[in-house]
């Protein structure tokens, strides 16, 4: 998940850094609390630093960090201590700092001393704001100087700051301070075994009417509107208990990162998307957006359908070589930095991604099985049309029958699928493949719209549409197992290069074509077995590329790590084949592996072997919360559910082979159809209550769109007067 005009991961935080994320602010400090200009760390709001220097010192001295405790995604509590000037070592001053994220921050310093004599303390901030974009901090490349001037104005320190014609600026508040122009400072006594307190906030000058309103803990119930907000989204998300009490911390964690992740449409406040992830990708992503949606679905169906509403109000129009805009094509990435509105002809956004159109029209195909108002679905249908002719006319642009892609140019990504580093996409001897280049998952992809578009339109009575996109779906299953499969190798090959060449690459990407069905029966049990190889499961997950491959490298970004999200569609995939031991095992993997990060699951880990390594080992840049992963134990114990529906078509289906080790599963408040219903599995037998009225429950799996479309051929075919 590369920023769109770089093409390698972010730079390492640090150890002990502390993340918090609420909408599309984040704010990256050290394990005290500060914030240092010398790291990739600052508040940032709107992809802006607005805040790259906040350092406290008592007396001269830095805080020597105790304890920092994320108590919500968007709040965390920094605990230090005052070294002593007299060389003793423990000090009687401790210093508590709570800060609240929000439009800027809030930040509660309290001071308590601990001895019996009154303690005579200078607490000083001293301020920092360079208004670097995203990306200059992200690579550590700050080039632009803003030109800034500093305003005292009774207990607030202004500043402002301007390049070209751009303007910035922020506001600190600090009531009581002696506030000069790049410090505030604080001369107190604090009382024996008493405390000392004050309350400081940073706000964008362009947030509300710059003052802290936003941070007001009203009505006497001490809710912010963050907590507010969170408790309106925990109040409509299922509660979930089960038997395995790490496993229910595990998705309780991931049911709180989905909701801080959680970001508005600022034109349509009323919809609400999923953002990529924290701390570098805090904006709209396609492919990101579009999957961590899909696999929340039976938590919060209505994140898949803002996200695709707000990704189709952006949806290309036009030719535009320097963003990669083309008509019918969905969005890579949305971005108000300056150095991406520079590069992208003073555009926002970045359109270089060859797997979001076809995904598009998949998850609205999953969207459409939900439940929501017909017409809802059917305003979106023209987008889903423009998006497949987006592949027919752009997307294959040889003809071949195939999806690929090649940048348009220079500043664009080099690889355009979900492994989007530059060295992402290599033949078995470690040799890069050479564009245009067709992914094996980005044909399932195009398979899996084909059979979604074409169950909307027979369901709509739309035969002629329906039998088309059949037909064409069709012919993409023959040559794509033609085309891709290696049979010396027994397994598909990760792409196609520009010259037509399979590379023979063993890599992740082909568990993803499981999923759409489009692999063939008799090849299937060879793919389960290469994922479940030794040279691809790493005791923890599948590995993105086998051990055995030229360009292997456990620490590397895609070609050897593990990625959560990748697991969790290739399990998806195998239980649709019925592979139920190989989709158990990686899942507890997977889910073991959260437990060595306080129950997240971060973007990737190393893919060391289990047996090398009693932990994964992180890998240094990965996101943390990132919206995919943290949707991956959602999909992972969902899919062992074997839950799905088709309110349409009147059914909830259910089927489940959770291991034995998860134990018993109870589900209240789960979103169904306009309803709420109860779900209970003892004993791996499943039960539901509440279903709404024209809903039934079945043990089995839901048909799949395939089936769907065969029986609706079937039909037509041997209706009264069709022809062949």
């Amino acid at each position: 998940m590369a920023g769109w005009n770089a093409d390698t991961a972010a730079g390492p935080l640090g150890a002990g850094t502390v993340t918090l994320v609420e909408g599309s602010s984040f704010c990256i400090s050290l394990p005290n609390g500060d914030i240092s200009a010398d790291h990739p760390h600052g508040l940032f709001v709107q992809d802006a630093r607005i805040l790259s220097g906040w350092s406290l010192t008592i007396n001269g001295q830095p805080l020597e960090p105790l304890a920092a405790q994320t108590t919500e995604p968007y709040r965390a509590l920094f605990v230090g201590r005052v070294p002593r000037a007299d060389g003793y070592a423990d000090s009687p001053l401790i210093v508590e700092r709570l800060r609240e994220l929000g439009a800027g921050i809030q930040e509660q310093v309290a001071v308590r001393n601990y001895s019996v004599l009154p303690a005579e303390c200078e607490v000083a901030l001293r301020v920092g704001a360079d208004f670097a974009d995203l990306f200059e901090v992200k690579e550590a490349r700050i080039q632009r100087r803003w030109a800034e001037i500093r305003q005292v104005e009774r207990d607030a320190l202004t500043i402002r700051a301007h390049w070209r014609d751009l303007r910035k600026g922020m506001v600190v508040q600090a009531l009581g301070a002696d506030i000069s122009a790049d410090s505030l400072i604080y001369r107190v006594t604090v009382p024996p075994q008493g405390y000392w307190s004050t309350v400081l906030t940073v706000l964008p000058s362009f947030a509300e009417d710059g003052s802290g309103a936003a941070f007001f803990h009203a009505d006497g119930d001490g809710l912010s509107p963050r907590d507010r907000r969170r408790r309106e989204w925990v109040a409509r998300i299922p509660v979930l208990q089960i038997g395995n009490r790490s496993i229910e911390r595990t998705l309780r964690r991931s049911y709180d990162d989905l909701g801080a992740l959680r970001i508005e449409d600022p034109e349509h406040p009323q919809r609400v998307v999923v953002a990529a992830g924290a701390p570098w990708f805090m904006t709209l992503f396609g492919r990101d957006s579009l999957w961590a949606s899909q696999m929340a679905l039976p938590v919060d169906p209505s994140l898949a359908l803002g996200t695709l509403q707000t990704l189709a109000d952006r949806q290309g129009t036009v030719v535009d070589p320097t963003s990669e805009e083309e008509p019918g094509k969905i969005l890579h990435e949305v971005r108000l930095d300056v150095s991406s509105g520079l590069s992208l002809g003073g555009k926002s956004t970045y359109y270089g991604s060859v797997d979001a159109t076809p995904l598009f029209v998949d998850i609205l195909g999953s969207v459409s099985r939900w439940g929501f108002a017909r017409d809802t679905i059917t305003a979106l249908l023209p987008h889903a049309d423009r998006a497949l002719d987006w592949i027919r006319d752009y997307g294959d642009k040889d003809g071949d029958g195939f999806v690929e892609y090649e940048r348009l140019n220079p500043n664009g990504l080099i690889n355009q699928g979900w492994k989007d580093s530059w060295d992402g996409i290599n033949f078995a001897d470690g040799t890069l493949a050479q564009p245009p280049i067709a992914l094996c998952e980005v044909q399932g992809y195009v398979y899996g719209a084909y059979t979604a578009r074409a169950w909307m339109a027979y369901d709509a009575g739309d035969t002629a549409l329906g039998d088309e996109l059949s037909d064409r779906a069709a012919l993409l299953k023959k040559r794509f197992n033609e085309e891709f499969w290696i049979p010396e190798l027994g397994y598909y090959a990760i792409a196609l290069d520009g010259k037509k060449r399979q590379v023979d690459a063993c890599a992740s990407n082909m568990g993803h074509c499981l999923v759409y069905g489009l692999i063939d029966e008799d090849k299937a049990s060879l793919v389960a077995e290469r994922l479940l190889s030794d040279q691809m499961f790493s005791g923890w997950g599948v590995r993105t590329l086998a051990t055995n491959m030229g360009a292997y490298n456990p620490a590397s970004y895609h070609n050897g790590s593990v990625w959560p999200h990748d697991n969790a569609i290739i399990v998806e995939g195998l239980l649709r084949y019925g592979f139920v031991s190989h989709a158990q095992r990686i899942c507890t993997g997977i889910l073991e592996a959260a437990e060595h990060s306080d129950g997240r699951l971060p973007e990737l880990f190393c893919g060391f072997s289990r047996e090398q390594f009693p932990a994964p080992v992180p890998y240094p840049t990965a996101c943390s919360p990132q919206a995919w992963a943290a949707t991956t134990p959602i999909q992972l114990v969902t899919s062992l559910m074997r839950y799905d529906t088709h309110v349409s078509r009147g059914g909830v289906w259910m089927n489940p082979v959770l291991p034995e080790a998860f134990g018993d599963l109870h589900i209240t408040n789960a979103p169904l159809g306009g309803g709420r219903i109860t779900i209970d599995i003892a004993d791996s037998i499943p039960s539901v209550q509440g279903l709404p009225e024209g809903i039934t429950f079945h043990r089995g799996y839901r048909p799949w769109m395939t089936e769907l479309i065969e029986q609706a051929d079937l039909r037509r075919t041997q209706a009264p007067g069709q022809g062949q």
